[in-house]
This record gives C-alpha cells, sequence and structure tokens, in this order.
C-alpha cells in the first residue's frame, strides 16, 4: 500500500505508546483513523490531541481479550469512515517472569492481550479487508523479545513469540491477495507498558507489586530511557508502503538474535553429522 493518503487505519492500545504514535503517523499521512483503547478517559484525550493532525480521527472503547467488543469497535469503524485498509493489532501488557512463581492468571492475561488480542483482529478485519477488494496491511506489534528470549521464562516472551510466527504464516498466505503484513519487534520504547496492571480486568485476579530489587526495576528504567514512539511509528509507515514483514528499531540487538540462529544452525548440524 504505497498511497495512505484517504484510507483507514484501525489502531489498538491507540490511546497512549506506539498506538498513539502509530494514529498521528497515519493522520499526518492523510489518513483517517480510529483509536480503540481500554482507557476510556486516555483514548478521549489522545483523540483530542490528534485534532490538528486531520479531521478524521475517532475513537472507541475497545477490550482486545473480548472477541465481542473488537467486533464491535470494527463495527463503528465501517460506519464511521466506510473501508477500513490498515489494521495496527498493537495493545499489549507485560507482566509475569520467573521460573515456577508465575501465577497462571498472569499468563491468562498476558496471553488474552498480546496473543488473543491479535488474533481477534485478524479474524474480525480480515474478512471485510479481503471484501472489500481495495487492499490493506495488518500490522501486528511483538517485540525483539519475540526473536529472543532474553527476558528469560515467562508469558511476554511466549506470547510475542507466537504473534511473529503468526504473522510470518499469515503473510505467506495474504501476499498473493494483495494484502501485506508487518510484524513490528521493536526494543526498548518510551512508553507506559511497565504500568500495564492499571487496565488489567478484576476477573485475572489482582496484580502482584513489582519487585523493586528484582529485573522489573531494570526494565522500566531502560523503557524510560528507550526510543520514542515517533520514530517506531514511522518505521511502520516504512514497512506498510514497502510490504515489509519484519520492523526491527534497534539494530544494535542483531548480535542476540545472530547467537539464537547460530545455536539453532549448529544443532541442525549435529542432526545433518548424526
Amino acid at each position: 500500500m504505497r498511497e495512505l493518503a484517504g484510507k483507514t487505519a484501525f489502531v489498538t492500545g491507540g490511546a497512549s505508546g506506539i498506538g498513539l504514535a502509530l494514529g498521528r503517523a497515519f493522520a499526518v499521512a492523510g489518513m483517517k483513523v480510529m483509536l480503540a483503547d481500554i482507557e476510556e478517559d486516555a483514548l478521549s484525550a489522545a483523540v483530542n490531541s490528534l485534532h490538528n493532525f486531520g479531521p478524521g480521527v475517532r475513537g472507541v472503547v475497545c477490550d482486545v481479550t473480548d472477541p465481542g467488543s473488537v467486533e464491535r469497535a470494527a463495527n463503528a469503524s465501517y460506519e464511521a469512515f466506510g473501508q477500513v485498509h490498515v489494521v495496527c493489532n498493537n495493545a499489549g501488557v507485560a507482566g509475569g517472569g520467573g521460573i515456577d512463581d508465575i501465577p497462571l492468571d498472569d499468563w491468562r492475561w498476558v496471553l488474552d492481550v498480546n496473543l488473543m488480542g491479535v488474533l481477534y483482529g485478524i479474524r474480525t478485519f480480515l474478512p471485510h479487508i479481503r471484501a472489500h477488494g481495495e487492499g490493506g496491511h495488518v500490522v501486528n506489534t511483538a517485540s525483539m523479545a519475540g526473536m529472543v528470549s532474553g527476558l528469560g521464562f515467562g508469558p511476554y516472551s511466549a506470547s510475542k513469540f507466537a504473534v511473529v510466527a503468526m504473522s510470518e504464516g499469515l503473510a505467506m498466505h495474504l501476499k498473493p491477495l494483495g494484502i501485506g503484513v508487518s510484524v513490528l519487534c521493536p526494543g526498548w520504547v518510551r512508553t507506559r507498558i511497565g504500568e500495564s496492571a492499571r487496565n488489567r480486568s478484576e476477573r485475572y485476579g489482582p496484580a502482584r507489586p513489582p519487585d523493586p530489587t528484582g529485573p522489573a526495576s531494570v526494565v522500566a528504567e531502560l523503557v524510560q530511557s528507550g526510543l520514542d514512539p515517533s520514530v517506531v511509528a514511522e518505521r511502520v509507515l516504512t514497512a506498510i508502503r514497502e510490504d515489509q514483514l519484519y520492523v526491527f528499531t534497534h539494530p544494535e540487538m542483531r548480535v542476540a538474535a545472530e547467537e539464537r540462529f547460530a545455536a539453532i544452525l549448529a544443532a541442525m548440524d549435529k542432526a545433518a553429522a548424526s
């Protein structure tokens, strides 16, 4: 999709961070934008903040863990703008770490948002994009934690590895239909992901307070000193226009990926020699 002006984008997690930066970049590019978020007050403020960038910006409250909520948000987008062309399954949370002390509710919460939220977005919008025949693009937000397990065992890495695999398979199937797929794998970005528990539903139980001596405090510092979300959004726009599958933001993390791939290839060589 080289020409974005006049098209419509739908962005989950659109009230802050990367989602809001995507919405701003799309609006500047001349697109109509529907921001979707579970945080109603922040969503309203986000929509108001983008009015100067383009008149076609709306907001809809959406819980990506609920397929019915995603469908209602999609219908609101169709009613407001007609066809939707770019879908950014961006909403995500961080939670859970350690080895054998991760509560099952943490697993369910992180996987429901980070993985099932992506699935619901694809299931809801893909038939619509295929039907209108005007082309389109799906952007799934993963992480460098979906390429290398630097954060160790935990639901966050598991969810992001799954999003990468899902995106790779989806891209293969949609390419002949003229629909592009990108998987966004950023490193440290200045967002509020460390405060994810503010939107945690009661059905997942209370969130455990972070251990001030644990790795969470180090991660929080890295996030706050991370890349500005606007830089990430510009990379995504380029990926959409140039039909790039992988979207990376931190080339200095290449070494970690090379170490993983080298270990995989070495194991393949041992298998071939056995």
